[in-house]
């Protein structure tokens, strides 16, 4: 009975409080927050180096504003690139 009182336990630290809604962006929404084109978001997302979309509807589109939240805590620890490391280099 322990056992299964600490695993109800765990599972309730780790599941997402369900009881508020999660706030869906459309793409004007999150081309406000990411500054790149609408081309470069979509070859982002392909990559998968930027969090995929679910359509709601056949036509609407829409990511979730935590998990790009949680994208743009991740972006600081990446590499930027060569020309980054050129000026650190100097």
């Amino acid at each position: 009975m322990n056992t299964a009182t600490n695993k109800q336990t765990d599972l309730q630290e780790v599941a997402p409080d369900t009881s508020v809604p999660r706030r869906m962006l459309n793409q004007e929404q999150v081309l406000q927050i990411v500054p790149v084109s609408p081309v470069t978001l979509w070859r982002m997302e392909k990559a998968g180096r930027f969090p995929k979309s679910t359509y709601i509807s056949p036509n609407r589109r829409v990511w979730f504003a935590d998990e790009i939240i949680r994208w743009q805590d991740e972006v600081n620890g990446r590499s930027r690139g060569r020309a980054n490391h050129q000026r650190e280099a100097q």
